[in-house]
C-alpha cells in the first residue's frame, strides 16, 4: 500500500473514491485495516447520511477475474438483504453493500488500469485479532452460523469459484508430494517431525472431499476465511453485528468454514507463537464457538453435517500446516516470511494443533453431540 501512496498521490485517491459518491463529497481518504491482500482505504465524506466508506484496490495477482467477485458480491448481498427485509432479526446484524459508481457500475479502473471497489462502512464497530473469552467465543460462531443461514438458500451455482483449488485438501498434498520429491529438506528433529507427521496423515487428507463426492454433505457456499478479525463487533453491546472480507465466498463445504473458525479460534497461543511445543486446542473456546453457531445453523444442517465436524476442525489445521510446510521445502514462495525458517515455525504450531485435536477427539466429539 505504501508503494502505491508514493506513486499516486491522495488527489488521485480522492478523485477514485468520488466516482462512488452519490451524496456529498469526499474530504478525506486514508489507509485502513490490516489486510495483506487488497489495499483498503477508509474514504470520509460531507455527508449528513452516511459520512464513511470503504475504498479498496483489488490484488488481481490474487484475484484474477475482479469482475467475477463483484458479480458474486452483488449476488450474496442482495439475497441476504432481501432475507432479513422478510425477516427481520431481533438484534442487529448488517451485510456490506456494493456501492456503484456514477454510471451505476459497480468498479472502476484508473489511468493505470488498477480495479478499485467501494462498499459501505459498518459504523460503530470494531474487530479483534485474538478471542477475548468464551462470550465472545459464542458471538463469533453466531456470526459464522448466522453468515450461513442467511446464504443457505441460495443456489451455489449462482455464484462463480473465485480462487479455484482453494481449501481442497488433497490437491494441497498432491502439491506438497511435488515438492518433496524435488526437494532434499535438511535433516533436523523439526523437519523429521513435519515429515511424519504428513506422512501418516495421507488417507486422511480426503476426508471431506470423499464425503462431498459421495453425496454425504452437499455443496453449499462458504466464507471461505472466517477467522477472528473478519467478525465486527457493535462497540456498545459487544455483539457480532457483521461478517467482512468477502472476496472468497463461493461454492464449497461450509465445513471448511467451521473447522477454520474453530482452528484459528481455539488456539490462544496464536498462529504466529515460537513456543509451539506449548500450543494445545482449548475445548472450552470450541464449546463457545459452536454453541452460538449451532444456535442459528441447526435449520440447515443434517445429520451428516455433524458427523463430519470433528473431521473438519482436525483437518483444517493439518491443512493448514500442509500448506505452511510445504512452503517452506519450497523456499518460502507463497506465504510471506520474516526469516528462512519462519513456514517451519508456522507448519508446527498447526501440527501440533492438530496432534491437541486428535487427543482431545472423544470431548470434542461429545460436546458436538450434547449440541445436536
Amino acid at each position: 500500500m505504501t508503494d502505491y501512496l508514493k506513486t499516486q498521490d491522495i488527489d488521485n485517491l480522492i478523485q477514485i473514491a468520488n466516482q462512488f459518491t452519490l451524496q456529498g463529497k469526499v474530504t478525506s481518504v486514508k489507509a485502513f485495516g490490516s489486510g495483506n491482500i487488497n489495499d483498503t482505504f477508509l474514504v470520509t465524506l460531507d455527508s449528513s447520511n452516511e459520512k464513511y466508506f470503504v475504498l479498496q484496490r483489488i490484488n488481481t495477482q490474487v484475484f484474477r477475474q475482479p469482475e467475477l467477485i463483484m458479480q458474486n458480491m452483488c449476488t450474496f448481498t442482495g439475497h441476504v438483504r432481501n432475507r432479513l427485509q422478510l425477516h427481520p432479526l431481533n438484534r442487529r446484524w448488517e451485510v456490506p453493500r456494493v456501492l456503484f459508481t456514477k454510471d451505476d457500475q459497480d468498479c472502476c479502473r484508473d489511468i493505470n488500469g488498477s480495479f478499485w471497489r467501494a462498499i459501505s462502512f459498518i459504523a460503530g464497530s470494531q474487530s479483534f485479532d485474538t478471542m477475548q473469552n468464551i462470550e465472545q467465543a459464542k458471538e463469533i460462531g453466531y456470526a459464522l452460523g448466522m453468515f450461513h443461514n442467511l446464504i443457505s438458500d441460495l443456489p451455489p451455482q449462482r455464484l462463480a469459484d473465485t480462487l479455484e483449488g482453494f481449501h481442497i485438501t488433497p490437491l494441497y498434498l498432491q502439491h506438497y508430494n511435488e515438492v518433496l520429491a524435488k526437494t532434499s529438506p535438511c535433516q533436523s528433529p523439526e523437519v523429521n517431525y513435519c515429515l511424519k507427521f504428513v506422512s501418516d496423515r495421507q488417507t486422511f487428507a480426503h476426508v471431506l472431499e470423499n464425503a462431498k463426492a459421495t453425496g454425504k454433505l452437499p455443496l453449499r457456499l462458504m466464507h471461505g476465511d472466517p477467522k477472528i478479525n473478519n467478525v465486527m463487533f457493535d462497540i456498545s453491546t459487544q455483539q457480532a453485528v457483521s461478517v467482512i472480507d468477502l472476496d472468497t465466498v463461493k461454492p464449497g463445504l461450509v465445513h471448511y468454514d467451521i473447522g477454520d473458525c474453530l482452528r484459528s479460534g481455539c488456539n490462544p497461543a496464536g498462529e504466529e507463537t515460537e513456543a509451539w511445543e506449548k500450543v494445545f486446542f482449548d475445548t472450552d473456546l470450541c464449546r463457545g464457538i459452536l454453541q452460538g453457531y449451532l444456535s442459528v445453523a441447526q435449520e440447515f444442517l443434517t445429520e451428516n453435517d455433524y458427523t463430519y465436524i470433528y473431521d473438519a476442525i482436525r483437518l483444517i489445521a493439518f491443512e493448514l500446516g500442509l500448506r505452511f510446510f510445504a512452503d517452506y521445502l519450497a523456499e518460502n514462495v507463497y506465504f510471506k516470511v520474516k526469516h528462512r525458517e519462519h513456514n517451519l515455525a508456522r507448519a508446527l504450531v498447526q501440527f501440533k494443533l492438530t496432534e491437541s485435536i486428535e487427543s482431545q477427539e472423544a470431548n470434542i466429539r461429545k460436546i458436538i453431540q450434547d449440541m445436536k
